[in-house]
């Protein structure tokens, strides 16, 4: 039998045990903010109606979509995010409540160019609500943002927000076609990572990236992009005075007092809340790559690691579900990056470092005394310790202690024939001495040594791990 290579397609990776510890502690806090606002939980399929996919979110998200198929040989593709299936819910079950405020985290596929950080399946978590006009709606989501980032602790961070009725007032002030709106909005929201110049040459006649392809310009003039300069300009570490500057650029543009008075009143909300100018700004830059926003968008970065992005964005989407209902349902929400988020804290240094999710090891010194070492493993889980027990081929304490290091169990029970005579447990704190606990060979050099080791009275063990425990969580 010829053997198959094990690998993997190119944009996807496994995830061992120590990266899924800290995504699941990551996903749980994350849950914990959302339910804290009052929003319930949703879950949809990976595989979609390619139709349902298509056509709702720009020519690139249409291009990145992972087509399958199925026996009934439908068209079909992989979800390339989680809002298009929301739309298509709202439609389908027209009981549900409004307004309807959902989270989701669930896997999306895209299949575009894998870069640091980026890879072609991940894992968003989105909030929503969906039936409702109110700019309460979108302070909401921007608050929102902010409380996950700091229950992540994820370090200085800024939330940005602007909107896509200011975007369209700049084609109307630069005198830029309607049917152009789209793809000037992608241009400029490579801004932060392409920079200025790519970005101007991109509006224009285009130019050859660092890889030698061609990136195809959109022929806008060089009046047309320097009144887009102009507006790029137009910033302040005050979010009012973003506002007051923006007013006066529009001054004579129709329409613009209405549009830019929805930003300043959820600006306003913002400030009443206790969200400063420190925590979110009023960048009108952003734009979101995204065909479906209609109104507000918002994205957050690290500041201490800015080269990954937005990990958190999103924006006002109006008339997604018209394109099943043929009526617009107003809907808001943003969706966090769980991987990109979770590479740039990795980069920081900022991920836990559990490896398992016991926090005791039984070990196996003595056949005879596997009854023993049950009961005291089914005596700690029945306590709500998470607890192993040791059932590898390993024999001497040396090795099964060193397999609790390298899982980072902090506590390790030894039980022999003499802790059973003295009526005692072993307990052996592993994050004392854990350097010593690896050069141990056997059971005397062991007891000769006995770093961080105590002994407990065999029917006191479980207050005693217990304590234990709360003492090693303090430290």
């Amino acid at each position: 039998m010829t053997n198959v290579e094990p690998r993997l397609s190119r944009g996807l990776r496994d995830l061992l045990p120590d990266q899924m510890l800290a995504r699941q502690q990551m996903i749980d806090t994350i849950r914990g903010v959302y339910e804290l606002y009052g929003f319930v939980p949703l879950n949809t399929p990976a595989i979609e109606f390619l139709d349902v996919l298509s056509g709702s979110a720009g020519q690139e998200a249409q291009q990145s979509i992972f087509r399958v198929s199925n026996p009934e040989n439908e068209a079909l593709g992989l979800r390339f995010d989680l809002t298009v299936p929301l739309a298509r819910v709202i439609a389908q079950y027209r009981e549900l409540p409004r307004p309807f405020r959902r989270y989701q985290v669930s896997p999306v596929w895209r299949a575009d160019k894998p870069d640091k950080g980026r890879f072609r399946e991940f894992t968003q978590f989105d909030l929503d609500s969906v039936g409702t006009e109110s700019e309460i709606a979108d302070t909401e989501i921007i608050a929102g943002m902010c409380d996950t980032l700091t229950a992540l602790k994820v370090g200085p961070h800024l939330v940005r927000f602007s909107s896509r009725s200011i975007l369209n007032l700049l084609l109307k002030f630069a005198g830029i076609d309607e049917q152009q709106s789209v793809d000037v909005f992608r241009v400029l929201d490579k801004l932060d990572k392409a920079g200025i110049e790519k970005v101007r040459l991109e509006l224009m006649q285009g130019y050859k990236d660092e890889s030698g392809d061609t990136i195809r310009g959109l022929g806008l003039s060089q009046e047309q992009v320097t009144r887009i300069e102009r507006f790029l300009n137009v910033k302040a570490d005050s979010r009012r005075d973003v506002v007051t500057r923006v007013r006066d650029l529009f001054s004579s543009v129709e329409g613009s007092k209405d549009l830019i008075d929805v930003v300043e009143r959820i600006s306003n909300h913002l400030y009443a809340l206790g969200y400063g100018d420190d925590r979110v700004s009023l960048d009108l830059s952003i734009a979101r790559g995204l065909a479906y926003y209609t109104g507000p968008v918002f994205e957050a970065i690290l500041l201490d690691a800015p080269q990954f992005g937005s990990v958190f964005g999103g924006g006002r989407y109006d008339n997604l579900v018209m394109r099943f209902l043929g009526e617009a349902i107003p809907a808001v929400g943003a969706s966090i990056g769980v991987d990109r988020l979770l590479a740039a804290l990795t980069h920081l240094g900022k991920t836990g470092q559990q490896r398992s999710t016991a926090r005791v090891l039984v070990t196996n010194m003595d056949p005879a005394l596997a009854e023993d070492y049950l009961a005291m493993t089914w005596e700690l889980r029945r306590a709500g310790i998470p607890t192993e027990f040791y059932i590898g081929t390993a024999k001497g304490p040396g090795k099964q202690l060193k397999y609790a290091d390298q899982y980072e169990i902090p506590i390790a029970l030894l039980y022999g024939s003499n802790e059973k005579t003295r009526g005692i447990v072993t307990v052996k704190d592993m994050t004392v001495g854990r350097e010593k606990a690896k050069a141990v060979g056997d059971r005397k050099e062991w007891l000769a040594a006995r770093p961080g080791q105590i002994a407990v009275p065999r029917g006191e063990l479980v207050p005693a791990i217990q304590r234990l425990l709360g003492e090693i969580e303090k430290v």
